[in-house]
């Protein structure tokens, strides 16, 4: 991204990081893995379902973690934009290790947990996992990366919030002729000359006599 400006490029570490976010939280909603677990005779068989968050618990707070990435990155600047980086990285990381674990079949222990496929009468326990939401985990677990690895890089340069918003001291408006003649009536009212500048005042006198 060499060609581009340190603002698009904060532009696209937030929305990156928004949007790696919010396709974790998504997965991690859906059902990652239908269970069954065959029991002795007479017993019928057990069915079960895993969500993401059951089959993979780190893709939920993965998915948190990126989301408060988002808003970090426009919080701070500087040397905090790199740490805000390596901790997007490593929730992008944790999504990838998740989703490849799941694709790969790891999730006996979390079949275990659901009621009734543990236990003596069980016999054999299948789980069929749907890829498609693992994918979609390990799709935002790349960009997480991505952007984590961008943000670190590069972060120390981006431009930080814009300041529109922030306090400004007040001005006074200037004098007009009706102020003056105001400020001169009031004047008189107290008994003051209008003509003296403030800065202005009679001399002293010099003894006791005035002279």
């Amino acid at each position: 991204m060499s060609g581009s400006s340190p603002r698009r490029e904060l532009t696209t570490a937030v929305l990156g990081a928004a949007v790696a976010g919010a396709l974790a939280l998504t997965a991690a909603s859906q059902r990652w893995a239908a269970v069954t677990a065959e029991r002795r005779s007479p017993l019928p068989p057990v069915d079960g379902a895993l969500s993401g968050s059951a089959a993979a618990p780190l893709v939920t707070a993965a998915g948190l973690v990126l989301l408060a990435a988002a808003v970090a990155l426009l919080a701070v600047r500087g040397a905090g934009r790199a740490v805000v980086g390596l901790l997007t990285a490593v929730a992008g990381g944790a999504l990838l290790w998740s989703a490849l674990r799941v694709l790969a079949g790891g999730v006996s222990d979390a079949a275990a947990d659901l009621p009734g496929v543990s236990g003596g009468s069980v016999t054999s326990v299948a789980v069929d996992v749907s890829p498609a939401w693992p994918v979609l985990a390990l799709v935002a677990g790349l960009l997480a990366v991505a952007v984590g690895l961008l943000a670190t890089v590069r972060g120390r340069g981006w431009p930080g919030m814009g300041r529109r918003y922030e306090r400004t001291p007040a001005v006074a408006p200037p004098r007009t002729d009706e102020d003056r003649a105001q400020e001169a009536w009031k004047a008189l009212d107290r008994g003051d000359d209008p003509t003296v500048e403030p800065t202005d005042s009679p001399a002293a006198p010099r003894n006791g006599s005035g002279v």
